[in-house]
């Protein structure tokens, strides 16, 4: 299928992934959630949408928000 628009593809994912470990208490979860979160942000960011007209597919967008506050 490929990579959707405004989503990492896996070179670009490759190099970034070591930058985002994820929490130390919960490496698995928040790990795997990473790519998942940052495509979330950057379909935001490139979209011009807003938070809450996140697609249902990057998870919840309250979640998505508040690690990017957080993160920011």
């Amino acid at each position: 299928m490929g990579v959707k628009r405004y989503e990492l593809d896996e070179a670009q994912w490759a190099r970034i992934e070591p930058l985002l470990p994820g929490k130390a208490s919960d490496p698995g979860r928040t790990g795997s959630d990473n790519r998942l979160f940052v495509n979330g942000v950057l379909w935001v960011l490139r979209s011009g949408a807003h938070w809450q007209d996140l697609p249902e597919r990057y998870g919840k967008w309250k979640t998505a928000h508040k690690r990017f506050s957080r993160w920011a």
